[in-house]
């Protein structure tokens, strides 16, 4: 496992949960008790926050709130619309939810959507291959075809492997294409940082994010201080824009 991949599987609350704790015993191993009891509260502090949907609701939605769902007639008009790679949640419509593949919504949904609303002429789709195969950009490309959008009004940009990426790639194909005013697509919660990375590649991009998804569901029952092993999971995402948006705006991305 590299450094990279180790860090980046601490953004799990669990995972980091557990380092922290074996960390505990070994300060404790060495007769630091007072820092073991410290780091101990901290671990399980971290575990219990993030299992709180009152949490997510909260820290999540600070996030999908910067830029509010639109309804795609009454998006203004641009020349293309640009897709980001990426599944938050799994497409969940509902953070709080069970996973239901028949019922989720996809960045390429709403993309369609703008497609069809007549927002723009051209869909761009973002994302390279994470896994060697299938690029993202193409699986997307094969599901907006599937939404009745025709292949020869899609163009793919698939060597983006991060937002950053994304944002660079996709500002050299734009400028090729001599397009300058987007619609941006993707998660209400990926979209603060994805639209960061636009505008500092001088893209005029509009937000044009899916629904958001860490909403309180309408059902009866939903308990916003009871732990629960869904919202911890899912919780990732959240700590993951978060650290995102620092280390962008460390490196000077955003």
């Amino acid at each position: 496992m590299t450094v990279s991949s180790f860090l980046a599987n601490l953004i799990i609350p669990l995972n980091l949960c557990i380092a922290l704790l074996f960390l505990a015993a070994i300060l404790f191993i060495v007769r630091w008790r007072k820092s073991a009891a410290l780091v101990t509260i901290a671990a399980v502090g971290w575990l219990a926050f993030w299992s709180l949907p009152t949490s997510s609701l909260w820290a999540g939605g600070l996030l999908e709130q910067r830029y509010p769902y639109v309804a795609p007639a009454e998006q203004p008009q641009a020349q293309a619309i640009v897709v980001l790679g990426g599944n938050t949640a799994n497409g969940r419509k509902n953070w709080f939810e069970p996973y239901d593949q028949a019922d989720t919504w996809q960045r390429t949904d709403t993309a369609a959507n703008l497609y069809h609303a007549g927002k723009a002429p051209l869909v761009v789709v973002s994302g390279a291959a994470l896994d060697g195969g299938q690029s993202e950009a193409k699986m997307m490309a094969n599901a907006l075809e599937a939404d009745g959008i025709p292949g020869t009004n899609i163009v793919q940009e698939d060597h983006s492997l991060t937002t950053h990426q994304n944002a660079i790639y996709t500002a050299q194909l734009l400028r090729s294409l001599h397009i300058d005013r987007i619609l941006l697509v993707t998660s209400a919660l990926h979209m603060p940082r994805a639209m960061a990375s636009f505008q500092k590649q001088g893209v005029t991009a509009i937000a044009a994010p899916s629904p958001p998804q860490i909403v309180v569901p309408d059902g009866p029952g939903f308990l916003f201080w009871q732990p629960d092993m869904r919202t911890l999971n899912a919780s990732r995402s959240i700590i993951k824009e978060y650290l995102g948006l620092l280390v962008y705006w460390a490196r000077g991305w955003i």
